[in-house]
């Protein structure tokens, strides 16, 4: 079965809200094992909507849309989806009813332009919305189906998990499943490289590669009967998948971010960790504070910009700054070291660079970059050369960052593991 998706409003083509329905109801579909090959924004606008609703069905199966099922004159997406299917509208008294009691619950005071969203396609399922006042509907005409759901994610959300997944169920036996791996401190063309012949002879599963700022997703995707059955399938590909990326693999859940698994590995072995940044300005910081629970870990986080800052909060040499430069390896190994003797910290990282786009020289070029980790004494400082915007340098300055403290703290644990410290 083939699902298409439109989502209307002039406000999501004018760029003044971000269109997150698409995302999920994407998402969504693809888990129920709809394939979706087209999604399309078209304004408030009857004619556009009226063709794009049109080509939609001529194509596709099932065609979701969203918003446009408000009070207001401009939304015209149940008149226009019931004039393209053949329905006359008329007045639902049960919908009707479901709107005057959520005004008089809220003690509002009910305008004649709200009894235009209780005005329903004849013979179309018609969905209670728990959450507002615009009832979803569900159209169908020659084997195709038109589904509309209100345009508020707070609305659509619970509306479609509870009532349009089993309908959509009962369209396709098939499910999705996608597993991912999480990788860190390798490229994305390096990454493809080490499956190339997994992915040459793919089918079910399939692996599809995904880069971050700093990362390598790699999507393992299975189509099946049930969940259980795709899951099984997806196992022995995401086993091979770790056995080729060994330690670079950070985590294979959903939720899992580089910072949290970098916190849980900081906590799992009782370890404290402080930060030292320049150019990073704190982001590095940030991204670790944005865990919960990392009070039990993060000490302290220095943002020493400037010179001054360097000697006088973590103890860079003055001499050091004079002779390298703030920008060098000396300098952010004096960093790390420094804020381990302030914070008493068992790890900490440091971050120093030209984050652009003015102050960069042919020897310390703009995207030059230091990073310094120093765990209980152990200190490797390496070098980075990053491109881009301002923004894009500092963020792959605080993924490789994260990265680096990751590895170095795997690499002292297992000496420790087997005696070597």
């Amino acid at each position: 079965m083939v699902v298409e998706l439109i989502s209307v409003g002039t406000e999501i083509l004018l760029g003044n809200i971000v269109n997150t329905n698409a995302a999920y109801l994407a998402e969504k579909c693809a888990g129920l094992g709809l394939s979706c090959y087209y999604q399309t924004v078209v304004g408030d606008n009857g004619d556009r909507l009226e063709g794009v609703l049109k080509t939609a069905l001529s194509r596709s199966d099932i065609v979701i849309l969203s918003g446009g099922l408000g009070p207001t004159q401009d939304d015209l997406t149940k008149e226009t989806a019931a004039k393209v299917m053949g329905k006359e509208l008329f007045m639902d008294a049960h919908s009707k009813d479901r709107i005057l009691e959520y005004f008089k619950k809220r003690n509002l005071t009910i305008t004649k332009n709200n009894w235009k969203q209780a005005m329903m396609p004849k013979g179309a399922i018609i969905i209670d919305n728990a959450n507002g006042t615009a009832p979803g509907v569900i159209m169908e005409e020659n084997g195709k189906s038109v589904i509309l759901l209100p345009g508020p994610p707070n609305e659509l959300i619970p509306m479609f998990e509870k009532d349009i997944v089993p309908y959509l169920h009962e369209k396709t036996p098939d499910v999705i499943y996608s597993q991912t791996v999480k990788i860190c401190g390798i490229g994305e063309s390096k990454a493809e490289s080490m499956i190339e012949d997994l992915m040459k002879k793919q089918t079910n599963p399939t692996i599809a590669p995904y880069a971050k700022t700093g990362e390598v997703h790699l999507r393992v995707t299975a189509k099946a009967q049930d969940e259980k059955a795709a899951k099984k399938l997806c196992k022995p590909i995401v086993k091979d998948l770790k056995s080729r990326f060994g330690d670079k693999v950070y985590s294979t859940q959903e939720d899992m971010t580089l910072e949290k698994a970098v916190v849980d590995l900081l906590l799992a072995n009782h370890l404290t960790v402080a930060t030292t940044e320049s150019c990073t300005g704190g982001l590095l910081a940030a991204r670790l504070i944005n865990v919960p629970g990392v009070s039990e870990v993060f000490k302290a986080g220095y943002v020493t910009y400037s010179n001054k800052a360097k000697k006088k909060l973590v103890g860079v040499k003055k001499s050091s700054l004079l002779k390298y430069g703030a920008v060098s390896d000396v300098v952010a190994k004096e960093m790390a070291k420094g804020a381990a003797v302030f914070t008493k910290a068992d790890v900490t990282i440091s971050v120093t660079g030209v984050a652009g786009p003015e102050g960069g020289t042919k020897e310390k070029p703009v995207g030059l970059v230091y990073i310094a980790c120093n765990v209980k004494g152990n200190i490797e400082v390496k070098e980075y050369h990053f491109s881009g915007s301002r923004e894009k340098i500092r963020q792959s300055s605080v993924a490789s960052a994260l990265t680096l403290l990751r590895q170095c703290v795997l690499q002292y644990m297992s000496q420790v593991t087997f005696g070597r410290k």
